[in-house]
């Protein structure tokens, strides 16, 4: 009889466990995907997100629909309009941001329908959202809505409403003005505002006497803007309440009317315990003018705030003379960027041709908004000594492509501010001025190769310029046409070659 306790010798083979199936992604895994798939900008086939709009899940339905929207493709509209009946207000809300975004004309009356939303959410998204369409055949649409019952629908319709065609919509915002909700109010008065039309600004006077500061401020913002003198009594009156939250909108609306009746009051506040007061008065005196400006603006250089200082030196620049070279080029040494900033502007405002040599060593400041008051200021003072230097500058802040690393931030740049990004066509009109309108072939070689390196959109966007040259009756010229008034007329073969 065999010994079965013997061992066979030859094993059996080992059992082959079958892999688990795949795990399907969880939802937030797919958001992820579908965020990640839209990263560049760019999607050829946009039917996976299509397909993501039907999702069972809420909140892949709104990943999709925020995605269409950053992608921006009118291929996505008739899907996009579509889902504005998916039962959950978060995805129609996402919806109608990606229509708003994406701007096709036949999306307008999709969104007006929208307004009708019985989500509030949706409906105040789809008032915001019609302000990009900027058509004025959106106002009986945005009318029905002035009296709906959430208080963020009807700021938003005001909102609207003001930006798309104030004049048109008076009636409209007009009634809104009666708005128990001041933010509704407040977003009334600026639409208003913005309209041209003189005869509506005695209907805001009134407001700077609101019982909501938000309101009030509004108001003063308005009379600044418009330079409206008769507000100038009611701005005074602001003035002498103990309420300090508004007074810095109401100091810079009295020295934007320039009522130089208004001056002692402002001297008076230009040494407020407050340094954010004392920069609005120090502000206003700048646009005022007068001697008594100059005063207050030379005393307070030597602020221990660093904001007045910069707000200063930069009045300095509308009221200042040739005797204030000196405590300006002082300025140029002082430890915060803001108000060496301030000093740039104001030496080249004032014409001081001396200060060419200190203000160069400004194109090498640590922080950009320094570098850029100085290459306006030199090219404003027609300053040849800066051509190489500016040139240089021209070619480092080149527009960067697709995908190109922006450069490393340095120490001295603590300042928020979009400065880095203006300095390649506040040099492209430097160096404009520096050739005087005549030939340099340097100059000539420098511009061509700069203009030629950027592509055709690039060229037709609008010129992003210094400080001193956005003025509300100026329009921004595109950087196409900075680069042909920049090139001389005509340079020699030989020369340019």
């Amino acid at each position: 009889m065999a010994d079965r306790s013997r061992r066979s010798p030859h094993k059996s083979p080992a059992r082959r466990v079958p892999a688990p199936p795949a795990a399907d992604p969880t939802p937030s895994q797919r958001a992820a995907a579908i965020r990640e798939s839209v990263r560049t900008g760019e999607l050829q086939d946009l039917g996976p997100l299509f397909i993501a709009l039907s999702d069972p899940v809420p909140g892949i339905r709104e990943t999709a629909a925020v995605a269409l929207g950053v992608l921006k493709d009118p291929r996505a509209c008739t899907t996009l309009a579509t889902a504005l009946h998916d039962p959950d207000a978060a995805v129609r809300a996402a919806v109608v941001e990606a229509l708003g975004a994406i701007g096709r004309p036949p999306s307008r009356t999709v969104l007006e329908g929208a307004l009708d939303d019985p989500e509030a959410g949706v409906r105040a998204k789809a008032a915001l959202a019609l302000v990009g369409f900027g058509d004025a055949r959106s106002i009986p649409a945005l009318d029905r809505r002035t009296g709906d019952p959430a208080p963020a629908v009807r700021r938003a319709v005001a909102l609207a409403l003001g930006r798309i065609a104030p004049e048109e919509a008076f009636p409209s915002l007009q009634r809104m003005l009666s708005d128990p909700v001041d933010r509704v109010r407040r977003e009334a008065v600026l639409g208003i505002g913005r309209s041209s039309n003189p005869d509506h600004l005695a209907t805001l006077r009134p407001f700077l006497r609101d019982t909501a500061r938000r309101v009030r401020v509004a108001a003063a913002v308005v009379a600044g803007r418009h330079r409206d003198r008769e507000s100038l009594p009611l701005l005074l009156e602001r003035l002498s309440t103990p309420e300090t939250w508004e007074k810095p909108a109401v100091l810079v609306a009295i020295g934007r009317i320039g009522d130089r009746s208004a001056t002692s009051a402002l001297v008076s506040w230009a040494e407020h315990p407050s340094h954010w007061i004392r920069v609005c008065a120090v502000h206003a005196l700048g646009e005022m003018g007068g001697p008594e400006s100059r005063s207050v603006a030379l005393r307070h250089l030597s602020d221990p705030y660093w904001s007045v200082r910069g707000a200063a030196a930069v009045a300095l620049g509308s009221v200042g003379t040739a005797e204030d070279l000196a405590p300006l080029l002082e300025c140029l040494r002082d430890e915060h960027p803001w108000a060496r900033r301030g000093a740039t502007y104001a030496l080249g405002r004032l014409g001081l041709a001396e200060a060419a040599p200190r203000l160069r060593e400004g194109l090498r400041d640590p922080a950009a908004e320094v570098r850029l008051a100085a290459v306006w200021a030199l090219g404003n003072l027609r300053d040849d000594g800066a051509r190489d230097d500016i040139i240089r500058l021209l070619y480092q802040t080149r527009p960067r492509e697709a995908g190109e690393p922006a450069p490393e931030v340095g120490e001295g740049e603590r300042l928020g501010s979009d400065a880095q990004s203006r300095l390649f066509d506040a040099a492209v009109q430097a160096l404009g001025r520096l050739s005087h309108g005549l030939p340099d072939p340097l100059i000539y070689r420098s511009l061509l190769d700069a203009r030629d390196g950027l592509t055709e959109e690039e060229l037709d966007r609008l010129a992003r310029l210094p400080l001193p040259e956005l003025r509300p009756d100026r329009p921004a010229p595109t950087l196409r046409a900075l680069f042909e008034t920049a090139l001389p007329t005509s340079v020699e073969d030989e020369d340019a070659s």
